[in-house]
């Protein structure tokens, strides 16, 4: 909740709105069930008379009710009335007063004045006990007016009596049947009045509700627009982030792992953020709105609100318990699915070539089973849920009105008051019932934004300098391995140990050596993919580590073990590295890498669509255009990781030779399997189990490294070392057959030849 609280921080000035947006809609909605209750006890059962203190009265009936009051409340009284005349009211006031109450046109009549709330609050509680002697009286034959004192004060004490056994509402229900019976002696129109009420407070209820939607819909929009602000600004996050990853932490979190969260995850936050907004934060309101109306209400049954509330918290316990390691479980069976889906659709070939579908099905199979299973066992949850929740809020309901009921019956509770507090209670539970539904998703949620922020919390191990050094002017490019050592985070060994040459432009440093000596990872340690753990790489001098990361790779061409190209089309591959590379420029990098003739074959040419990860081409022609990615850069320095791998000998040669002439003056770092690739590198250097076993040329590791000696024996003829030695041919491999020369990719003697003769 906290984590996903801090990526709306950007958001807090939105968030603010909607809080007061949700305030407006809160007050709304507590407002309809009062004017509901003054509708039933107001507008139809008091016939649209709302206060027991009267607009208008007769001057003898108030000398009455005068009888029923002490004297500080007779003269509260008299001070809230005047004189119906012309020296007290204005003209107009005086024959708007005459028409409304036309039979007491020959009778002096009392106004009442503009008082506020609370004063008139209080006048009607002193009218409201003395209206009810006087019915009292009436009922008990008594003429008001020739009451003795005595008489009038046990009356007085009667109708405290009452009073306390009554609410405040009874009293003055009581007392506004008074006031009508006034108003029909005074010939005014009591249908219209009760008329006018309702319909005024039937205006006022659509006014209402009207403001409510527009408040809820803002609120809508507000919070799906800041949830789809969150869901870009963290995609956007995660994606800078992992971009800036260096090996380690691709190794730390999975691929499959940092697409679900990159999509999944952040939609889990995006979906909770509209909830957070619309639901977790109106739920409060609208519950504590609520409590604080029913107690003001004064209604005798708030007990029945701890009840349901109870009630409800009892099941949402028992559903957290129930369900919550489930919603944590579940993102991470979303990970399973998406790694072996991935998987098994990045390896689709080699599952065909070996017969392992069905295998793979059944593997697929039960990771979907089992995140099916959970999502069952998470939405039966959610199903039984709703029918409890209902369940308590229709049982609330009856014991709401089967102990109102009662109230009625004896006095205590109008009828109005009784569905107000129906009302009120429906949303304290409904408040509950929201925060309940929330709390379901969130422990997800929770789960998704902490893994999001596992990603964007993760200290980069490869960062930029915090004052970035600068090349010197007219870098050309010399490349210096320093007593270079490496290991893999968390290995207990070097990878590399004590490697130290230095690369110079117009030279090509090759490296060679068996599977896993380490040829790649010390190339990776060039543009910082890893960085060394002794040692240093220097360019031009400068420790590569004090170099902006942006600097240091402007000044390389890197061309990796396995070519990669990007959807688009061939040229804005090849513009890749150089984005402004001219026409010619393209043309002309693909002529050094051999695609010219591919791609110009093709009917678009280099407008020709490439497909995701270069699918439509294939293995050596998705090579040529890494390459000639590469060489449309023109970069200071090549790194060509076991890029030739894939290209026939004719091919290698014919390669070999345009990039040494189109890059005659720039460093090239070879890594290569097949010695004929090799042969005319100015240095070779030789790894074995990361460590430097030779360094020279062909001819010098043929006569100084046993290591070289054993590689190239695999790969050459005897007539071709002997070629090279200049001496008695070389007796080849151990097992006895030294013309067989199918290296590591299927080379053979004839193809050295071929390749010695093209290069």
């Amino acid at each position: 909740m906290i984590k996903i609280l801090k990526f709306l921080r950007e958001s807090a000035g939105w968030a603010l709105l909607v809080l007061a947006l949700l305030g407006l809609q809160a007050w709304c909605d507590l407002s309809l069930p009062q004017y509901t209750s003054d509708i039933v006890d107001v507008g139809i059962q008091q016939g649209g008379i709302d206060h027991s203190a009267p607009e208008a009265i007769r001057r003898v009936q108030m000398e009455k009710l005068f009888l029923f009051l002490s004297d500080g409340e007779r003269q509260t009284v008299e001070n809230a009335y005047l004189l119906l005349t012309t020296e007290n009211f204005s003209a107009e006031e005086y024959a708007r007063y005459g028409k409304k109450y036309p039979a007491s046109a020959e009778e002096s009549l009392l106004i009442r004045k503009e008082l506020s709330e609370e004063a008139l609050e209080e006048l009607d509680g002193i009218l409201s006990r003395a209206e009810n002697g006087a019915v009292m009286a009436g009922q008990m034959g008594l003429e008001v007016s020739e009451l003795s004192p005595e008489t009038a004060a046990g009356l007085r004490n009667e109708l405290d009596q009452q009073a306390e056994a009554l609410s405040d509402s009874m009293l003055s229900q009581l007392g506004t049947a008074y006031v009508k019976t006034e108003y029909e002696a005074m010939g005014a129109n009591v249908k219209k009045i009760q008329t006018d009420y309702l319909f005024l407070s039937g205006l006022k209820m659509l006014g209402i509700a009207l403001l409510a939607m527009a408040a809820s819909v803002l609120v809508c929009l507000i919070a799906s627009r800041v949830a789809a602000s969150v869901g870009m600004r963290l995609r956007g996050q995660v994606f800078r982030k992992v971009i800036s990853f260096s090996g380690g932490e691709m190794d730390r979190f999975s691929t499959s792992s940092l697409i679900t969260r990159s999509t999944n995850d952040i939609q889990q936050v995006q979906l909770v953020t509209v909830l957070l907004l619309r639901m977790v934060l109106y739920a409060p309101i609208i519950g504590v709105g609520g409590l604080v109306k029913v107690i003001r209400s004064g209604v005798s049954m708030a007990w029945i609100i701890g009840v349901a509330v109870l009630a409800v918290s009892l099941l949402v316990v028992i559903l957290m318990v129930v369900a919550m390691p489930k919603f944590k479980l579940m993102q991470k069976l979303v990970d399973r699915v998406n790694l072996v889906a991935r998987e098994i659709l990045t390896g689709l070939p080699v599952i065909r070539a070996f017969s392992r579908e069905r295998h793979e099905e059944k593997r697929f199979d039960t990771a979907n089973r089992d995140l099916t299973k959970t999502m069952l066992f998470t939405n039966r949850c959610m199903s039984f849920m709703m029918p409890a929740m209902m369940f308590i809020m229709n049982g609330i309901t009856v014991l709401i009105i089967w102990t109102g009921a009662h109230g009625i019956d004896g006095g205590n509770l109008q009828v109005g008051d009784m569905m107000a507090f129906i009302t009120y209670t429906m949303q304290i539970v409904m408040a509950f019932l929201m925060i309940t539904m929330v709390s379901i998703m969130l422990p997800r949620a929770a789960v998704a934004a902490g893994r999001i922020d596992e990603v964007l919390t993760t200290e980069v191990s490869i960062g930029e300098p915090a004052s970035p050094a600068a090349l010197p002017d007219g870098a050309k490019g010399v490349v210096e391995f320093d007593h270079v050592s490496f290991r893999y985070p968390g290995a207990g060994n070097d990878v590399l140990h004590d490697i130290t040459f230095t690369a110079r432009p117009g030279e090509t440093t090759a490296f060679i050596g068996s599977t896993g000596s380490g040829k790649s990872t010390l190339v990776n340690l060039l543009p910082r993919l890893y960085d060394v753990t002794e040692g240093s790489v220097k360019v031009d001098g400068v420790d590569v580590r004090e170099l902006s990361l942006t600097e240091l790779r402007e000044q390389i061409g890197f061309v990796p073990q396995k070519g990669v190209l990007f959807s688009g089309t061939i040229a804005s591959n090849l513009r890749f590295g150089r984005r402004d590379a001219g026409e010619e420029e393209i043309r002309a990098a693909a002529a050094v890498a051999q695609a010219a003739d591919f791609v110009e074959e093709k009917p678009e040419q280099y407008e020709s669509h490439i497909a995701q990860g270069g699918a439509n081409v294939s293995g050596g022609q998705k090579q040529r255009l890494s390459i000639a990615r590469a060489v449309a850069k023109k970069p200071n320095i090549y790194v060509f990781d076991d890029s030739f791998s894939a290209l026939d000998f004719k091919t290698d040669a014919a390669l070999r030779r345009a990039l040494n002439e189109y890059a005659a003056d720039s460093t090239k770092l070879l890594v290569a399997q097949r010695v004929s690739t090799i042969l005319h590198a100015e240095q070779i250097i030789v790894l074995d189990e990361g460590r430097i076993a030779g360094k020279g040329t062909h001819q010098e590791l043929l006569e100084s490294c046993e290591v070289y000696r054993q590689i190239a024996g695999s790969q050459l003829s005897e007539e071709e070392l002997a070629g090279n030695l200049g001496e008695k041919p070389y007796d080849g491999p151990a097992d006895g057959n030294p013309a067989a020369s199918a290296g590591d990719n299927g080379s053979v003697g004839n193809g050295g030849k071929e390749a010695l003769g093209h290069a």
